[in-house]
């Protein structure tokens, strides 16, 4: 598949996940698990969940929010937005003065995620369809930006990198979760349509990404890696869940 193949068949998985359910893992790989069990699994709390049940879909591969420096007026940017869950959590964070903008480029997550915004009343959250390779954002605006198993779902790394990079604050920081390899996949795994939408099909090695984002311009340093998220989603697969900070 080339790149636009690609993002096809993500736009599709997504836009169904919008609109019927399920989570990146329906293919199998995360077993039966509900949206509330994956979501506890990966650092989010009864009270995260409770807070907007209806945007937690049980997508990504840790919580963001948890462990990005948020503090009261910052304007936050969620790459990847999908329907909320992560903006409307940093929202809670950055208060009435700070604003949140989440970008996905899933017309049916930007609506789910407006009508939950409209829903649990948050007044500082916008949403907006774009994509994360060329963000609708004004450069250097951001404070902080955060993004939860993402970034391996876009064709070109190094063109969102760059983007973060623009729309970021000469100050600011971006907190990653994401899937990394640490070995490189055979060539038909790379090509399946459920790996890619399961975040593993598109990752790269993590030397790699790591190398694309200093190349961005930041200053990086790796504050966790999840090896056990290999056994409990994707049957061993040389794979594994990085949480870093890179910083300008």
């Amino acid at each position: 598949m080339d790149a636009s193949e690609k993002k096809q068949v993500i736009k599709e998985k997504y836009g169904k996940i919008a609109m019927v359910g399920g989570s990146c893992c329906s293919s199998g790989c995360c077993g039966d698990s509900s949206a509330t069990d994956l979501s506890k699994s990966i650092g989010y709390s009864d009270n995260d969940i409770n807070a907007v049940p209806d945007a937690n879909l049980g997508l990504g591969c840790g919580n963001p929010t948890a462990f990005a420096e948020l503090k009261p007026s910052d304007v936050v940017l969620d790459l990847g937005s999908g329907a909320g869950f992560d903006c409307f959590l940093a929202a809670q964070k950055v208060g009435k003065s700070g604003k949140v903008i989440g970008v996905d480029m899933t017309q049916a997550m930007v609506e789910k995620a407006k009508a939950n915004s409209q829903k649990y009343g948050y007044t500082n959250v916008e949403f907006r369809l774009g994509d994360i390779e060329a963000l609708p954002v004004e450069s250097e605006s951001v404070d902080v930006i955060i993004s939860n198993c993402v970034i391996n779902l876009a064709p070109d790394k190094e063109k969102v990198f760059k983007e973060a990079f623009r729309v970021l604050k000469p100050e600011g920081a971006m907190y990653i979760l994401d899937m990394v390899l640490l070995a490189e996949l055979p060539e038909n795994l790379k090509n399946d349509k459920d790996l890619l939408t399961g975040c593993l099909a598109g990752a790269l090695l993590k030397e790699e990404y790591l190398g694309l984002l200093k190349r961005a311009g930041f200053l990086v340093e790796v504050l966790n890696e999840d090896l056990d998220i290999s056994k409990r989603q994707y049957n061993e697969l040389p794979a594994e869940s990085l949480k870093l900070k890179a910083w300008k």
